[in-house]
């Protein structure tokens, strides 16, 4: 019985020390916001067609029980190195994105590596083609939920076009109303030049949520994330939806985008054609990014491109050890790393 107050009463005491930070003789608490391109992220049946076929135990990947345990725990270790000295129960927030169905978060979220965290999940099944959506897992210890809503992206004079629904999950954080965009952009197949409308009416239509929240709270602190297939410099990026390379040129109700600094410093989220891309974003609005002393605001980003997560062979050397390559099955994690923004908020 001792024993067990014991446990209990230090298992409170790290409860209570989560997201402690210091600085300049301030306490503040500290919020891990992420996201992670889980890279086909398919259970083994194949319940859409052609498309599912590939990721299945008949299809070309021979997909069964032990590759998709093995991913899951891949995937599981990955999120689980995303604890810090100020968030060690890992990010109150993490998006996702290539998922087949709710079932593989519900997998992921189980795995005895994280399942301590107790993560939640938001999901949508979207219209997408290859049967790939975006979701939300969260900690309901430092985000509450209030409301989700799903937004189609429609191209004119292209109805048969279908890609991933934008994801808008409006909740609590710190005590203050924060809305998470989880996207993942058209990719650029056809071309880079020729496929930009597509991401830039994506850009747009994100835009165009978060005017719509600040409509009904300008005090709403907006995020937009996801694998946007474009770069913190390209046309979607900086001139639709507006994100600035520095803080101070953000306004309020703009974004302020931390991650282009990254990419100019050589560090990125995948590999093309041996340069770096960062297609892995999490952009914040400007009335977060400037956010004044005593309200939730903006810290530091990192990717986390750990050792574990890095292919040691050949010409890929360095890059995100994915899960299969030219058809081969390499047993990795993704072909992106996972990004983390840290958001913190002042306790004295």
């Amino acid at each position: 019985m001792k024993k067990f107050i014991l446990l209990s009463f230090f298992a409170l005491l790290g409860l209570m020390s989560v997201s402690a930070q210091e600085s300049h003789g301030r306490k503040y608490k500290v919020y891990g916001v992420a996201f992670y391109n889980l890279e086909n992220l398919f259970d083994t049946i194949n319940n859409n067609g052609k498309y599912d076929l590939e990721f299945s135990p008949q299809g070309a990947r021979r997909w069964d029980g032990r590759k998709y345990w093995s991913k899951i725990n891949n995937l599981a270790r990955a999120i689980a190195s995303m604890k810090t000295p100020t968030t060690p129960m890992g990010p109150a927030v993490i998006g996702v994105s290539e998922i087949e169905n709710r079932s593989v978060l519900e997998d992921l979220v189980a795995d005895p590596q994280i399942s301590k965290w107790n993560l939640e999940i938001v999901h949508h099944d979207s219209p997408d083609r290859r049967g790939v959506d975006v979701g939300l897992l969260y900690n309901p210890r430092f985000f509450t939920v209030e409301g989700v809503t799903n937004h189609r992206l429609r191209i004119e004079g292209y109805e048969s076009f279908r890609t991933r629904d934008q994801m808008c999950v409006v909740g609590r954080m710190a005590g203050e109303r924060l809305a998470v965009i989880v996207n993942h952009w058209p990719s650029r197949i056809g071309g880079q030049e020729q496929s930009s409308y597509l991401r830039e009416a994506a850009a747009a239509l994100s835009k165009s949520i978060a005017d719509s929240l600040w409509r009904i709270d300008p005090s709403m602190s907006v995020i937009v994330m996801g694998d946007l297939n474009d770069d913190p410099q390209d046309k979607s990026c900086a001139k639709v939806l507006g994100g600035k390379k520095n803080a101070a040129d953000a306004d309020p109700h703009g974004f302020y985008n931390p991650w282009w600094k990254v990419l100019d410093s050589g560090v990125g989220t995948l590999a093309y054609k041996s340069s770096w891309n960062l297609f892995d974003q999490i952009v914040i609005s400007g009335n977060l990014a400037n956010a004044p002393a005593g309200k939730l605001q903006y810290w530091k980003c990192e990717v986390l491109n750990r050792d574990f997560l890095k292919d040691k062979n050949g010409n890929r050397q360095g890059y995100p050890l994915r899960t299969f390559s030219a058809g081969v099955h390499l047993d990795g994690f993704s072909d992106h790393f996972p990004t983390e923004i840290f958001l913190r908020k002042a306790v004295n």
